[in-house]
C-alpha cells in the first residue's frame, strides 16, 4: 500500500530551492488550510527537539528549519505553532490545529498521531541536586526524593513508570522545573541528556547523570489515517538525511557534535 502511495506521489525530489511535486491527495492531507501549520516545542536553549524563540516570539532550530524545508518542497507558506511542551504540539495535531509536529515517539503519542522514522534518538536522564548518595540513575528512586518532570512529555511519562519509591511532579515548562530545582522543592529533573547541559549550571554542585532509563526517536509526526502526508514526510526526511539538509540544520544550531539517526 504505502509503495502504492509513493508512486502515485509522483515526487520530483530537491533541496536546491524546487519544489516536491505533490498529488492532490497530499495537499488535501497536508495543507487543508493552504498553509503548512507546523508544531515545535520550544526551551531555553536549542536542541535537536526544542527550538528556541527569539524577542518577537519567531522559532529558531533544526525542528522549525526542517518545518520551514518541508514547506519549500512542498512549495507553499508556513505558520509555526510554538508551544512550550511537545504535549501541547501533540493535542494540536490530533485535533487537527496543525498539520506536522515534531516530538518524541512513545507508545502514548502513537495511538493519536502518526511518526516517520526519526531523526534523532534521545536518551532520558536525571539532573540531580548536589547530593553524594546520588551517583547513578538507580540512585534516584528512593524514599524522600521527588522528580519533577515536563507535564505530558515522553520524558516524564518514561520516569513515572520506572520510578517506584521517589515521588514526580509536573512542571509546565523547563523555566517552571528549574525554578523548582534552584528552590530545593524537588532533588530531580528527568529531562534529556542532549537538553540538560545549558541548564546545569544553574544549579551549582548539580550533575547530569550517566546512561538513560529511556530512549526515544524524535521526529515528524502527521494526523492519523493520512497515508499521503505520511509517505510524503518520510521521503521528505530520508532525502534530507541524504543530501545533508538535517546535518545543516544540526550544525546551524551549534549541535555539531550530535548525530544524526540513521
Amino acid at each position: 500500500m504505502e509503495a502504492m502511495v509513493l508512486v502515485g506521489l509522483m515526487l520530483v525530489l530537491s533541496f536546491s530551492g524546487k519544489a516536491i511535486a505533490a498529488d492532490d491527495d497530499v495537499r488535501r492531507e497536508l495543507v487543508p488550510a493552504g498553509k503548512l501549520r507546523v508544531g515545535v516545542a520550544y526551551a531555553p536553549a536549542p536542541t535537536p527537539l526544542f527550538v528556541v524563540k527569539d524577542a518577537a516570539g519567531e522559532a529558531h532550530g533544526v525542528a522549525s528549519d526542517l518545518g520551514a524545508a518541508v514547506g519549500k518542497a512542498l512549495g507553499v507558506p508556513v505558520a509555526f505553532f510554538v508551544a512550550p511542551t511537545t504535549a501541547e504540539v501533540t493535542n494540536a495535531l490530533a485535533s487537527g490545529a496543525i498539520d506536522i509536529g515534531v516530538m518524541p515517539a512513545d507508545e502514548d503519542r502513537r495511538k493519536r498521531v502518526d511518526f516517520v522514522p526519526p531523526y534523532f534518538v534521545i536518551e532520558c536522564t536525571y539532573l540531580v541536586a548536589d547530593n553524594p548518595e546520588i551517583k547513578a540513575i538507580a540512585d534516584v528512586d528512593r524514599d524522600g526524593m521527588t522528580v519533577v518532570g515536563i507535564a505530558g512529555s515522553a520524558t516524564e511519562r518514561a520516569a513515572a513508570r520506572s520510578l517506584k519509591l521517589a515521588k514526580i511532579v509536573e512542571a509546565k515548562t523547563v523555566d517552571e522545573a528549574m525554578a523548582m530545582m534552584k528552590a530545593g522543592t524537588v532533588q530531580a529533573f528527568a529531562l534529556t541528556h542532549d537538553a540538560l547541559p545549558p541548564l546545569q549550571p544553574q544549579v551549582p554542585g548539580s550533575r547530569i547523570l550517566d546512561g538513560a532509563f529511556e530512549r526515544f526517536g524524535v521526529g515528524m509526526a502527521v494526523q492519523k489515517d493520512h497515508p499521503a502526508a505520511l509517505a510524503y514526510i518520510k521521503n521528505f526526511i530520508e532525502r534530507a538525511k541524504a543530501d545533508g539538509t538535517i546535518r545543516r540544520a544540526f550544525d546551524d544550531a551549534g549541535l555539531n557534535g550530535l548525530p544524526i539517526a540513521p
